[in-house]
């Protein structure tokens, strides 16, 4: 077998060897790939997959016709190479061996220790200690003010927070100064937050459903993301629910064909991924629920899900369908861990936690979203 320091290698058992089919695709992939990119090696009990840099969509073209079969040696060269971490992208390949080594950066990893990588959570005094949660309060559905009622749960003790916040919650219009009333609903919605923050676990997470406000200019997101910051949260990423809603006027707040001011459609939300502490979430790993197929699916950060259409049946006006928890619970939490939504509504995060085998709490002020969260809990 070839040693060579550019590859990483990749080793499956093959008890039977290699069939001729297989060996003939084998020798076809090798003439398909420079030999320093890729190569494939065998002998009569394994195959040695070596890995420099890779086309994915190449390789499947490569392979399609075998890797329906989940029991197909392909099949699980493709997907052990999917699961490696740690990888570049350039030129539409993943680059597995010195992706990051330095290039024009000089004493980089240097500079990289002494500013540290996450410079504005410096100093974050987050403990990684964890407290039990209530178990009078686990899996049930509050009716109380979010901010009232989280001082009662203690420090570390949930591990993710779902939520979309609703706009104008416990405020009202008659005060016609927009800057004081938009003043007062990030104050009362960062005072929430800060709760959030504390029960979260060390490692633990916080994501966020919000939208800009497109009518009052106001980017929302940016300014929710900017308070996770300024309170120490690392920030995960980012994810675009595209809703692929195009039913919005040209003209609702712009101008029509011209430069004076054009009205740009938006046609997906946000989510804003945070974490407390460590990007790293420990957790048993039989308690994992997430698939394969599901997993590099959803990694890649754009998801395609249609707008709830049950609105109406549950009395809501904006609530997100159950499909985007549901990839948000899987993705980045275990069975059993313990799910928060303060702005909870008729239910969709407890609803799918329950579902998914998680343990819940969904808080929200009005009785008559509670009592409907709860008829669909028991329905």
């Amino acid at each position: 077998m070839e040693k060579h320091t550019k590859y990483k290698l990749i080793e499956i058992e093959v008890p039977n060897g290699l069939n001729d089919r297989e060996i003939e695709l084998v020798n076809s992939i090798n003439r398909q790939y420079e030999r320093e990119d890729f190569f494939i090696e065998f002998d009569s009990s394994k195959i040695m997959v070596h890995i420099n840099q890779l086309n994915l969509d190449k390789f499947m073209d490569s392979i399609s016709d075998f890797y329906c079969d989940e029991s197909s040696i392909f099949h699980q060269i493709y997907d052990r190479i999917v699961s490696m971490g740690g990888y570049g992208i350039k030129d539409g390949k993943r680059i597995f061996v010195d992706y990051d080594k330095e290039r024009k950066v000089t004493h980089r990893k240097v500079k990289e220790g002494r500013r540290s990588k996450f410079f504005y959570a410096k100093d974050s005094g987050f403990s990684k200690a964890q407290n039990a949660f209530p178990k009078q309060y686990l899996n049930k559905i509050i009716c109380d003010d979010s901010e009232k009622f989280l001082k009662l749960l203690p420090d570390n003790c949930v591990d993710l927070t779902f939520t979309s916040p609703p706009y104008n919650f416990g405020l009202d219009y008659e005060n016609n100064d927009d800057s004081d009333h938009w003043e007062k609903y990030f104050d009362k919605l960062f005072s929430i937050f800060k709760e959030c923050i504390r029960v979260t676990k060390y490692g633990g997470r916080i994501i966020v459903n919000v939208q800009p406000l497109f009518s009052d200019c106001i980017p929302s997101h940016h300014i929710i993301s900017n308070f996770f910051l300024k309170n120490k949260m690392l920030w995960k990423g980012e994810i675009l629910w595209e809703k692929n809603n195009y039913n919005c006027k040209y003209t609702a707040w712009g101008s029509w064909r011209s430069p004076s001011s054009p009205y740009l459609k938006y046609t997906w939300e946000f989510l804003e991924i945070f974490c407390k502490g460590d990007l790293i979430k420990k957790g048993d790993k039989d308690k994992i629920d997430i698939t394969a197929d599901e997993f590099k699916q959803w990694v890649v950060a754009k998801w395609n899900i249609a707008p709830e259409r049950k609105m109406k049946e549950y009395g809501h006006p904006a609530m997100f369908p159950e499909h985007l928890v549901e990839r948000a619970l899987k993705l980045f939490s275990y069975r059993g861990d313990i799910i928060l939504d303060p702005f909870n509504g008729v239910g969709t995060t407890t609803a799918v936690a329950h579902r998914l085998s998680r343990n819940y709490i969904g808080i929200d002020i009005s009785k008559e979203y509670c009592n409907k969260a709860i008829e669909r809990m028991e329905n």
